[in-house]
């Protein structure tokens, strides 16, 4: 997928590290080169910043925190440096980094969680990096609470302190950066669920580590952003209606024709040729004065009429229901052939009676996920990439595991993470939109997992052109569905998007 960024295992980062060194860069080296992109970084950044605060832990990454305070130290700035102990470093190139520091005159002070820390402009995070991967012990946890309550930048070295970048999990105190800088390779961790919280905005220095040094190790992940959506599809100039698919979305239950009819609009706005849809005979006459484009069908008991067998695509689950009404629809349409997006309550159906579904997308939030899979919300969000891991298993599916850092898996296929959106989506009848344009993009002609993948970034994407509009607060589920459209707003995206 075009504009793809990998993303890598901490045990796949220490491999490079390990096969950088092994070919001929000095450890010793790459932590200088660390050190120094770090604070080049902090200066561009900061540039009015001239008291630093480093706290530096133990390992490699408290010997980055030492370079770092070493560079700053010798370009004029006040630098006070911290640490949790008067040990002295696990690693050679950390005590080298350390012996450095001193040599420049520098001095470090240990941390004692009765007195406030000094003023500084800055705080540099270099404690743990990914060396941890479990809760903070009492001494550390109580620094990562004074750095959180010291109400300064903080610059984060690699990872911030206390966020587990493998899963993203937050397990006890977590330093809370503004900006993060990321050594060698993006590490999986740092762009979903908990994690979003501490990082703050996230770049990568690559420190000048040679592509031969990632050969023997495949990326965990890959994360897209706006860009991707280079890859949607286009219309020939002779094409017609009937080119483009035909969606038809099921639901609409009693008091929830809302929902539908979000998923209809996405459906249109994502550009497929013909969108149906079959609800409530009471939602009918509303829907259509909505929205004329789209025809709709009528089911009094849950049957399902013949005229929906036009349809190339099925959209399940906005406002059906568990009643015996969507009961009915479900079990209709499960085993159809054409291909299937399910959501909402037909999930829930499907976590009622658990059983592989291939060929179909799932696009489950957390708790809908839970359910799927018969376990808590908070287990879910732990590890966001066991669960997304443990649902395509399961179901044997496409899975669109939706939240802050949207996941999609398939079986065979590498997991993809979507590096856009914002909080203002947290609010009912986004995943109702969702669910229409991935449904929209499987009528072009994209396969599940392809759709599934440019569907989640481009209603991530609108998301945020609709937020740049008018703000966070208060984004409705509706207001992304003119960005849904058209070359204009396509080239808009892609030229908004940040490189990662």
């Amino acid at each position: 997928m075009r504009n793809a960024q990998p993303l890598y295992s901490t045990a796949s980062v220490r491999a490079i590290d390990a096969a950088a060194i092994a070919g001929g860069i000095a450890g010793y080296a790459l932590m200088t080169r660390a050190g120094e992109a770090a604070f080049a970084l902090l200066r561009r950044r900061w540039p009015q910043a001239h008291k630093l605060l480093v706290v530096c832990g133990p390992g490699n990454n408290g010997g980055d925190g030492y370079v770092l305070a070493r560079c700053g130290r010798t370009a004029g700035l006040e630098v006070v440096v911290f640490s949790l102990d008067a040990g002295i470093p696990r690693s050679a190139d950390a005590k080298q980094a350390l012996a450095d520091w001193r040599a420049a005159g520098g001095d470090v002070s240990v941390f004692d969680p009765r007195l406030p820390l000094p003023a500084a402009d800055l705080v540099v995070d270099a404690l743990f990096g990914i060396g941890l991967a479990r809760a903070p012990e009492q001494q550390a946890a109580a620094l990562i609470e004074a750095i959180n309550r010291f109400e300064r930048p903080v610059l984060a070295l690699d990872v911030p302190s206390g966020v587990d970048a493998d899963s993203g999990a937050i397990p006890g105190a977590a330093v809370r950066a503004t900006l993060t800088v990321c050594f060698i390779a993006n590490k999986r961790g740092l762009v979903t669920g908990p994690a979003l919280d501490a990082v703050g905005e996230l770049v990568l220095e690559g420190l000048d580590v040679p592509p031969a040094a990632f050969l023997a190790q495949q990326p965990a992940a890959y994360s897209i952003d706006a860009r991707a959506l280079a890859d949607l599809p286009t219309r020939r100039a002779n094409g017609h209606k009937g080119d483009h698919g035909h969606v038809l979305a099921v639901g609409g239950d009693q008091g929830a024709g809302g929902a539908l009819r979000l998923c209809v609009e996405a459906a249109l706005r994502s550009g497929a040729g013909l969108v149906s849809a079959l609800t409530r005979p009471k939602h009918v006459g509303p829907l259509l004065t909505a929205r004329p484009e789209c025809m709709t069908h009528a089911s009094r008991t849950g049957e399902l009429p013949a005229s929906t067998r036009r349809a190339t695509v099925i959209a399940l689950g906005p406002g059906l229901g568990q009643s015996d009404w969507g009961r009915a629809l479900y079990l209709a349409l499960i085993d159809d052939p054409r291909p299937l997006v399910l959501d909402a309550d037909a999930l829930n159906l499907l976590a009622a009676e658990p059983r592989p579904v291939q060929g179909r997308v799932l696009t489950p939030h957390p708790g809908e996920a839970a359910r799927l899979l018969d376990c808590s919300v908070p287990a879910v969000q732990r590890d966001r990439y066991a669960a997304l891991e443990q649902l395509v298993e399961r179901y044997a599916a496409t899975v669109v595991l939706k939240g802050a850092g949207t996941l999609i898996g398939a079986p065979g296929e590498p997991t993809i993470i979507i590096r856009a959106g914002n909080p203002g989506m947290a609010s009912g009848g986004m995943g109702d939109v969702l669910t229409g344009v991935i449904a929209a993009l499987m009528a072009q002609g994209m396969a599940d997992y392809d759709a599934a993948a440019l569907g989640a970034v481009l209603h991530a994407a609108a998301g945020d052109q609709a937020a740049a509009d008018g703000g966070q607060r208060g984004l409705l589920a509706s207001d992304l569905l003119p960005w849904l459209r058209g070359d204009r707003a396509r080239q808009s995206f892609c030229r908004s998007a940040t490189p990662q």
